[in-house]
């Protein structure tokens, strides 16, 4: 992010984009709160709907269908509850399902209790399985309440793209609500939430370019609720209580505003992306891609190399000054394989490499890949002539 290091971990963050850190200073500079009826804090007021206004162009939805929290972990344990209402009447929600290579914040639940919670698996390719999602909301008994589906846009290891359009018609033909955690995928590939595109999306700011502490959920309407998870005052139409952060929203908002206006920057973002991939191969040609063989993101690549253990080779980049990612940033410094790789049936305890870049990724950071893995690549083969 700073100095001379290559930064190849965007899916972990994205570093904040100058017009981020602007619209975060102006908020920082008015500083009242957005809850009060004064011109300052009328100012404030301003900033948020503003970018309520940004964040639900991102997506194709409604400003007033954006509820503003404090991340996408947040957002996902507001949305999964199994206690919802319908203007006045409670909706009450019976069954979880999520896919197996979801982010932890989705498998973990939300507010369902373990025996609500089922797991529906992926093919060795990270794409979730339609047909066993299809027979689990048919053979759910919509007399003990709704089937409420989670899924994520967008796998924030190996970047797989999940069919969610297919998934949202079976969702509907079933009565069930689904929930998609968009947070990777938005502006890396269009989302319109009012063309099929689920009930409700998550997002978060940092992953775009806006900083931390500030994400949102947005809905196709507001007419049917979860209950908060929050209790407090009338914040957000009271479905999030508490002071907002003007100053992450309004950062927020301004990355919403840069994501959508790049997003026709995906084909270039691809061709950097697969010259690293080429470098990869060109170095080591035994290694794995994982979920190749499938729709990615233009912008990640997950790797592993035989003979080559990720957390080793992590430390490895980090000293040569290269950040990139041994799994997701939720699990990386944890013993263990990835989850998403043992969903997918790859079965190895080396684990995996992940590198995500960004708008501003180029031949710098490509050579500074290339060189530390060349090294890593020389040393791997003096251990094997060793041998």
């Amino acid at each position: 992010m700073t100095g001379k290091r290559a930064y190849l971990d965007h899916n972990a963050s994205a570093p904040l984009l100058p017009e981020a850190r602007a619209a975060v200073l102006a908020a920082l500079e008015a500083g009242a709160n957005a809850s009060s009826v004064h011109a300052d804090g009328r100012e404030a007021r301003r900033m948020v709907e503003q970018a309520r206004r940004d964040v639900a162009a991102l997506v194709g939805g409604k400003s007033e269908h954006v509820v503003f929290t404090s991340g996408a972990t947040e957002a996902a344990s507001t949305l999964l509850s199994p206690e919802w209402r319908l203007g006045r009447a409670p909706v009450r929600m019976a069954r979880l399902i999520v896919c197996a290579t979801d982010h932890p914040c989705f498998l973990s639940g939300g507010r369902f209790p373990p025996e609500a919670i089922t797991v529906v698996g992926v093919d060795g390719d990270g794409v979730v399985d339609l047909g066993a999602l299809e027979a689990l909301l048919i053979g759910h008994d919509r007399e003990e309440g709704l089937a409420l589906v989670a899924i994520h846009a967008a796998n924030n290891e190996t970047g797989v793209i999940q069919p969610v359009r297919e998934v949202a018609r079976i969702a509907k033909a079933h009565g069930a609500v689904l929930v998609v955690d968009a947070v990777q995928a938005v502006g890396r590939i269009p989302i319109d939430i009012s063309d099929g595109y689920g009930d409700f999306l998550i997002l978060t700011s940092h992953k775009i370019g806006g900083p931390k502490g500030a994400g949102a959920f947005v809905g196709v309407t507001d007419l049917m609720m979860p209950a908060p998870l929050i209790r407090g005052g009338g914040q957000e139409k009271g479905h999030r209580p508490g002071t907002e952060n003007v100053a992450a929203i309004a950062g927020f908002g301004a990355a919403a505003r840069t994501a959508l206006a790049g997003l026709g920057d995906m084909d270039a973002m691809r061709a950097r992306r697969d010259a690293f991939e080429a470098v990869l191969l060109e170095l080591a040609p035994d290694a794995a891609i994982h979920g190749s063989k499938s729709e990615r993101l233009a912008n990640t690549l997950f790797f592993s190399v035989p003979g080559v253990k990720a957390e080793t080779a992590q430390i490895a980049f980090d000293l040569a000054d290269v950040s990139l990612s041994a799994g997701s940033a939720c699990s990386s410094g944890k013993v263990g394989a990835s989850h998403v790789l043992k969903a997918m049936g790859v079965e190895s305890d080396l684990g995996a490499l992940r590198v995500s870049i960004g708008r501003e990724t180029g031949e710098a950071e490509l050579a500074a890949f290339r060189a530390a893995l060349a090294k890593m690549m020389e040393r791997r083969a003096a251990r094997v002539n060793a041998a």
